[in-house]
């Protein structure tokens, strides 16, 4: 039962309710500072203080707390996310961070599910389960510090969503905290479930403003058998592009195709050496997964294929070559800030068989603005990740970085495709939203969220453009 407390105005008084709630809280400085910003690297307000709830109950008590009280509430997976989602925007604002929610507490080998706390990390996941041959396939470039509920958050996906789809599609069972300190759960147990509304889905994607997750019920898949990783080059970026269009539209379904353009490529290679050819506009890594002699025979096509485009191509020998060839594609992102200190990063989507038109349209915009562009991703889904770097520290190229990302959306909308494929919008893109999503669309949203969160006390300010 949630204690009587009265209403606090100010940091000492709040201090006091600590003890009445049993919550670890802070309202240091230093930690206020610590969780005013993300991997977005926009700063927000520092906030009235920090909670590292322990389990459901005291996820409950904050949000009690914060709702009675009229304060904001924003949860907080490890901050890896780029789009500002989980910065508190006002000073009366509590962010809630599931470190301490971090246990895999059920694994059900017979029906092939986990049910797992927020907190947890997606790669410690991936690697508890494989000792059982198990297999959860969502895999962030970031899996090794991003959490599972801030996937959730965003609707995260991965170089295997291509084959295996993104994390909705794993997500079987949510519980979920309300404004009002209300639990709610929905999905279930089981494969398939129509009975009413898909409540469950409603939270994936929707970045903390409609509910808190404090327990997940994960779909897990069986680990396939063998795997292998080829290695492709192309000296015309254009022709990496028809190569993905011609893998997809084939009978094959790699695990992943992912794309490096040679920006992408120069740059890994200053900030960590791993051999990559230095000579090439683009290389793309597929890998395919299954048993051998499926594996053998599709990669003869790929093989064909990527002549075909005028690619060279080559298997990665052994384990040790396979995780060098990944490495190299999970280090762009660190090693963008070695060329310039800022980036924007966005995660444009477009339909396969436009990947070389987009490309492209970048390479162009790139020689136009003087601005260096670099491409990446995951190609095989048409998810690219475009990476303008600038130094905001200069005001012209702050301005000019910004006006290349509108013009970068409005080239992706005129192909059909949408502005953010896995990082959400947050902040940084709830500016743009209107540019996909019409008034009638937009003002059925706002109505979802007012019914969930009448107050406006959840992450307010993210994905809407503030009016």
């Amino acid at each position: 039962m949630m204690p009587e407390i009265k209403k606090y105005s100010n940091i000492s008084s709040f201090k006091s309710a600590n003890k009445l709630l049993g919550i670890e809280i802070s309202s240091e400085k230093e930690d206020l500072i610590c969780y005013s910003f993300d991997s977005s690297g926009f700063k927000g307000v520092l906030p009235t203080a920090v909670a590292w709830p322990r389990n459901t109950n005291e996820v409950v008590n904050l949000v009690k707390y914060a709702n009675e009280n009229n304060l904001q509430i924003i949860p907080r997976g490890a901050g890896t996310g780029t789009t500002g989602a989980s910065i508190p925007l006002a000073k009366e604002a509590i962010v809630i961070s599931f470190e301490k929610m971090r246990k895999l507490l059920e694994i059900d080998t017979a029906n092939l599910n986990v049910i797992v706390e927020p907190g947890i990390i997606n790669g410690r996941l991936q690697r508890e389960i494989q000792s059982f041959r198990l297999f959860y396939p969502p895999d962030p470039a970031s899996l090794d510090i991003c959490t599972i509920g801030g996937n959730i958050a965003t609707n995260a996906g991965g170089p295997k969503a291509l084959k295996y789809g993104v994390t909705r599609d794993y997500v079987m069972e949510i519980e979920a905290v309300l404004a009002d300190g209300n639990v709610v759960r929905a999905g279930g147990k089981t494969y398939k479930k129509t009975v009413g509304y898909d409540l469950k889905d409603l939270f994936i994607g929707s970045e903390g403003t409609l509910g808190i997750f404090t327990k997940i019920r994960l779909r897990l898949l069986h680990l396939p058998a063998d795997s292998t990783t080829l290695l492709a080059t192309f000296t015309n970026l254009e022709a990496s592009g028809t190569a993905v269009s011609k893998i997809v539209a084939s009978n094959i379904i790699p695990s992943a195709i992912e794309l490096m353009d040679k920006s992408s490529i120069e740059a890994v290679e200053n900030y960590k050496p791993i051999g990559l050819p230095s000579n090439v506009e683009a290389l793309l890594i597929i890998e395919l997964d299954g048993n051998a002699d499926s594996i053998k025979n599709d990669a003869e096509i790929i093989v064909d294929i990527c002549n075909s485009c005028s690619g060279d191509i080559s298997v990665a020998e052994d384990i040790s070559e396979r995780n060098k060839v990944w490495e190299a594609r999970r280090s762009i992102s660190p090693a963008l800030f070695y060329i310039k200190p800022t980036k924007i990063s966005e995660d444009i989507v477009v339909p396969r068989n436009k990947i070389s038109t987009m490309l492209a349209q970048l390479r162009e915009l790139s020689e136009k603005s003087g601005i260096q562009i670099v491409s990446f991703g995951h190609a095989g889904d048409g998810n690219i990740h475009v990476n303008i770097l600038i130094d905001k520290k200069n005001h012209e190229e702050y301005i000019k970085g910004h006006e290349i990302v509108r013009k970068v959306f409005e080239a992706t909308i005129r192909l059909g495709g949408s502005i953010s494929g896995e990082h959400g919008i947050g902040i940084t893109k709830a500016p743009y939203i209107d540019m996909e999503i019409k008034e009638r669309e937009l003002e059925l949203m706002k109505g979802i969220k007012n019914l969930y969160d009448p107050k406006g006390i959840l992450n307010p300010g993210k994905i809407f453009k503030a009016s």
